[in-house]
């Protein structure tokens, strides 16, 4: 699984969290250009609508219904 190619600032793959697919777009981190497969990076993540969400819970980070990343929210910003 996984992605085979590196991702970029405002990429806006599909997350999953508990039983719900959502879109949200990705800013990485300041001075963060490209993600690349394999790596593990602090980012943040707009919804395009909210989610009640709480902070610990894990989530799935997919593309074309395959997952191709995980994570777990660590802070919620409003």
């Amino acid at each position: 699984g996984g992605r085979h190619t590196p991702f970029h600032n405002k990429y806006r793959p599909q997350f999953y969290i508990r039983t719900l697919d959502v879109t949200g777009e990705i800013t990485l981190p300041e001075g963060t250009e490209m993600v690349m497969p394999g790596d593990h990076v602090t980012i943040t993540v707009e919804l395009i609508y909210p989610v009640a969400c709480s902070i610990g819970l894990r989530f799935a980070i997919r593309e074309g219904g395959r997952t191709v990343g995980s994570g777990q929210i660590t802070e919620i910003l409003d």
